[in-house]
C-alpha cells in the first residue's frame, strides 16, 4: 500500500466560509512546526476535503453512476472506452486505473484526517476558542468515516488505519473485514457528532456539520439492515427542524445561489480557481455538441459524452414527474455516427457562469433532505410499519408534482417504489449503485439493462454486461495485490 504515507501538501485555506470555498495557495506543512495555532489546524481540516473534491469530480461518478443503469455513454471512437466504457459495460478488471486513481485518493484523504487527529490534542497548540478544535477534530472524524464508507461499498474489506504511518508499517497492513471497517465508521460518526454538538457556535455553510454526521451515520446503518439504529439516526435530524425540502426542485442545481436549505452536505466548488472548479458540463454533454450546451465554442468537447441517461432512467420517471425536465435536457443533433438525433444529457449541471473557460462551480450533492426522508421511509417500512412511513414518501413525490396519495400499499411495494424514487429524486449524485448493492436488486436490475442496452447498441463489447456476482466488489487495485500482497476479492 505505497500510497497510503504521502508527503502532506495542502491546498490550504483560511477559517470563513468564503475563502474555505475560494482559497487554495498551494501549501507544503513542515510536520516537525506547522501545527502549532488555532489558523493551522483549520488549514489541516479544510485539507481533509481535498481528495473527496478532487475524485468526486473525475472518479467517484463512473464508479457509482456510470455502472449502473442510469447513464451511459456516447460512442466515440477518437477517446476509447480504456477506463471509463468498459466498466459501464460491467467489464471490470484489476487493472483498470480508475480503482487504483481512486484508492489512492481515498487513503490519501484518511492520511489526511489521521495527520489532525493525532495532532489536535498536543500539548502547546494555542486555542483561542475551543469550538474550532471540536469542530476540526469532527471534521476529520466524518470524512475519515465518509472516506472508509465509500471504499467498503466498493471493494469490501479494505485496510483499516487509524493513526499516522510510516512507509513499512503500510506495507505490513492486511485487509480488514468488512465488519471492522464498518465498525470503525460507526465509532468514527458517533463521535463525530459529539464533537459537532460542541462547536455549533462555529458552524459553516459548505463544511460538514452535526445534521450531516447524523445523516451519514443513519445511511451506514441501513446500509447494514440496522433498520433501528438508522430510523434513531435519521430522527434526530428530522426532529432538530434545521432542514427542509425547497419548494422548488431545480433550485438545488442553482451554482449561483448554492443551497444550505434542503444540503445538509455537498462537495463544494468554484469557478473561481482552478483547482476549486469541475467540468462536469464539458464532460457530460455530448461531444458532437461542440459548444452549443457548454455555451463555450471555444473548449473542445472530444473527451466528453459520458455520464448520458439511460433509456431505463427516462422511462423511470412518471408523467407529471417536474424533476425530469430539471434532471435531463436534450440535444438535437449529429450523433457519433453523424446521424442526426435527439440525445439526452444531464440538466442538474450547468455551463459556467462567469468563467470564461470550462471552469463550473456546481456543487456535488452527498446528503440531501429528501435523502433522509426517505431512507426514514425505508428504515419504517422495514420494520413493518409502512403506514407510518407512506408520509415521509408523500412529501417527497409532493414535492415533484406527484400529488396522488400513496394507496394500497404493502411492505413489498413500497420498498420497490421507495427504491424508483430514489433513482429519480439521486440520478446523477452518486447514489444509484449504491442502492442497488444494499437492496439486493444490482443483479437482476443489471442484467435486464445489459440486454436492452446491448439490443440497441452495436458498439458495445461482445463481452459487455456479463453480470456475475462477484462484479458487485470491485477488484482490489493490481498494484495493491503485487506491492502490499493483498488478498484479492474472489472472481477476479
Amino acid at each position: 500500500m505505497k500510497k497510503l504515507l504521502y508527503i502532506l501538501v495542502f491546498l490550504g485555506m483560511s477559517a470563513c466560509s468564503e475563502d474555505f470555498l475560494e482559497i487554495f495557495p498551494e501549501t507544503t506543512l513542515n510536520e516537525g512546526n506547522f501545527y502549532q495555532t488555532q489558523e493551522e489546524f483549520i488549514l489541516l481540516a479544510n485539507g481533509c476535503y481535498v481528495p473527496m473534491r478532487d475524485y468526486e469530480k473525475d472518479l467517484h461518478w463512473v464508479l457509482a453512476e456510470l455502472i449502473s443503469d442510469n447513464t451511459s455513454f456516447q460512442y466515440n471512437i477518437r477517446t476509447g472506452e480504456a477506463v471509463r466504457g468498459v466498466i459501464d459495460q460491467f467489464i471490470i478488471t484489476s487493472d483498470n486505473r480508475g480503482y487504483a486513481q481512486f484508492w489512492d485518493g481515498s487513503y490519501n484523504g484518511i492520511t489526511r484526517c489521521n495527520k489532525l487527529l493525532a495532532e489536535i490534542d498536543r500539548e502547546g497548540v494555542t486555542w483561542t476558542d475551543q469550538a474550532y478544535k471540536e469542530r476540526s477534530t469532527a471534521e476529520a472524524l466524518f470524512l475519515r468515516g465518509l472516506y472508509y464508507f465509500n471504499l467498503v461499498r466498493q471493494f469490501g474489506g479494505v485496510p483499516l488505519v487509524t493513526t499516522p504511518i510510516t512507509a513499512q508499517e503500510a506495507v505490513n497492513i492486511d485487509r480488514a473485514t468488512e465488519e471492522q471497517v464498518y465498525q470503525q465508521i460507526i465509532n468514527d460518526l458517533e463521535s463525530a457528532v459529539n464533537h459537532f454538538s460542541n462547536a455549533t457556535s462555529v458552524d459553516e455553510d459548505g463544511r460538514a456539520n452535526k445534521y450531516a454526521a447524523q445523516a451519514l451515520l443513519g445511511k451506514v446503518q441501513l446500509t447494514l439492515k440496522n433498520y433501528g439504529a438508522a430510523e434513531s439516526s435519521l430522527k434526530a435530524v428530522i426532529d432538530a427542524n434545521q432542514y427542509s425540502l425547497l419548494p422548488n426542485y431545480a433550485d438545488l442545481y442553482d451554482p449561483s445561489n448554492p443551497d444550505f436549505t434542503e444540503t445538509l452536505f455537498s462537495i463544494q466548488y468554484s469557478e473561481n480557481n482552478r483547482e476549486l472548479s469541475n467540468r462536469f458540463i464539458f464532460m457530460f454533454a455530448p461531444w458532437s455538441s461542440e459548444g452549443e450546451i457548454t455555451n463555450r465554442p471555444n473548449i473542445s468537447m472530444v473527451s466528453a459524452g459520458w455520464n448520458i441517461p439511460t433509456r431505463d432512467l427516462i422511462m423511470a420517471f412518471e408523467e407529471g414527474d417536474n424533476r425530469k425536465a430539471v434532471s435531463i435536457n436534450t440535444w438535437t443533433g449529429p450523433d457519433w455516427d453523424g446521424e442526426i438525433r435527439e440525445l439526452s444529457y444531464i440538466g442538474k449541471f450547468k455551463p459556467p457562469v462567469s468563467a470564461p473557460d470550462d471552469r463550473c462551480g456546481d456543487n456535488m450533492p452527498v446528503l440531501r433532505y429528501s435523502d433522509v426522508l426517505l431512507m426514514y421511509a425505508e428504515a419504517l417500512n422495514a420494520q413493518g410499519r409502512t403506514g407510518e412511513a407512506i408520509p415521509f414518501v408523500e412529501m417527497v413525490r409532493n414535492r415533484a408534482g406527484l400529488t396522488e396519495p400513496l394507496q394500497g400499499y404493502n411492505q413489498e411495494s413500497l420498498q420497490d417504489l421507495i427504491l424508483k424514487e430514489r433513482q429519480v429524486e439521486f440520478c446523477f449524485e452518486n447514489q444509484r449503485w449504491y442502492d442497488l448493492k444494499r437492496t439486493g436488486k444490482a443483479l437482476e436490475v443489471m442484467a435486464a439493462h445489459g440486454q436492452r442496452e446491448k439490443e440497441m447498441k452495436s458498439f458495445l463489447f461482445d463481452a459487455s454486461f456479463d453480470v456475475a456476482n462477484y462484479k458487485l466488489l470491485a477488484p482490489i487495485p493490481a498494484e495493491q495485490i503485487l506491492i502490499n500482497r493483498l488478498e484479492q476479492n474472489s472472481g477476479y
